[in-house]
């Protein structure tokens, strides 16, 4: 399919988003989170990719925002319908069994932010700058900032971002736990693509569950949790890549995982 807004590839089991908007500093508007949502559909529908690499098009930003001058024209209607969308698409990629892989090559403010939050694991830019600056515009984060904020760097300190819409650089985002690591403009690329690299070679049937249990149960006490990872546990044992991987650790050889 081709898109107007995206740059969509695939290589082997590692596909690649690259959000490219970039005279609007790749903002997000109806369209393009609408790409977004055929794009990655299409990757679950596949069959063939395990790990999504999200990234942002030109060198200054991953996504500044959502697109201003379409919010502008938004009446409460408008503004609901448009966040549902955020939501829908954001979590279908948190919940999905494909790992997602935030390359955050610039600015990460608004909408952009949230959709590295959505995101499972995110690298950052030496460069990159992340924030929630809603405020500032008379309104608040619509797309899953007031709650997956929190729950990456705590309550206090995401009241703290988002009441002030203070923007802060990666390694302050780094120390607080919203980026996970930190490389070279130069070479955000290449550390998104060695991280895929080392996840693809896993069971494919494990690391889904194993979202899903790390997933489900930060909503869960602690005691049902537990009782959600044993029955996950449990489950893979019934599957052929278990007998594979184990096999394999025996015979001293690489697994050959067919998500069975």
């Amino acid at each position: 399919m081709e898109y107007k807004n995206l740059k969509v590839e695939i290589d082997s089991a590692v596909g690649k988003i690259t959000i490219d908007r970039p005279k609007a500093l790749n903002a997000l508007n109806s369209e393009t989170l609408s790409e977004l949502s055929l794009a990655f559909s299409d990757f679950e529908n596949s069959g063939q990719v395990r790990v999504c690499i999200i990234t942002g098009g030109g060198e200054k930003a991953f996504v500044a925002g959502a697109d201003i001058s379409e919010l502008k024209t938004f009446d409460m209607a408008g503004a609901k319908t448009f966040a549902e969308n955020g939501h829908e698409l954001f979590a279908m990629i948190e919940n999905s069994p494909i790992v997602t892989i935030a390359a955050v090559n610039g600015f990460a403010l608004g909408g952009g932010c949230e959709l590295a939050m959505a995101c499972d694991i995110r690298i950052a830019s030496e460069k990159a700058k992340f924030g929630q600056p809603e405020v500032g515009l008379g309104i608040i984060p619509g797309f899953g900032g007031t709650q997956r904020l929190p729950r990456l760097v705590g309550k206090g300190r995401a009241k703290e971002l988002i009441f002030t819409g203070r923007i802060i650089e990666a390694e302050e985002a780094m120390r607080i736990g919203l980026a996970d690591a930190i490389c070279p403009p130069d070479k955000i690329g290449e550390a998104a693509e060695t991280l895929a690299g080392s996840i693809v070679g896993k069971g494919p049937q494990a690391i889904a569950f194993a979202k899903s249990a790390i997933n489900t149960g930060l909503d869960l006490d602690l005691a049902n949790g537990n009782r959600y990872e044993i029955n996950t546990f449990a489950a893979l044992f019934g599957t052929a890549d278990k007998d594979e991987g184990l096999g394999a650790f025996l015979e001293k050889r690489k697994p050959d995982f067919k998500g069975e």
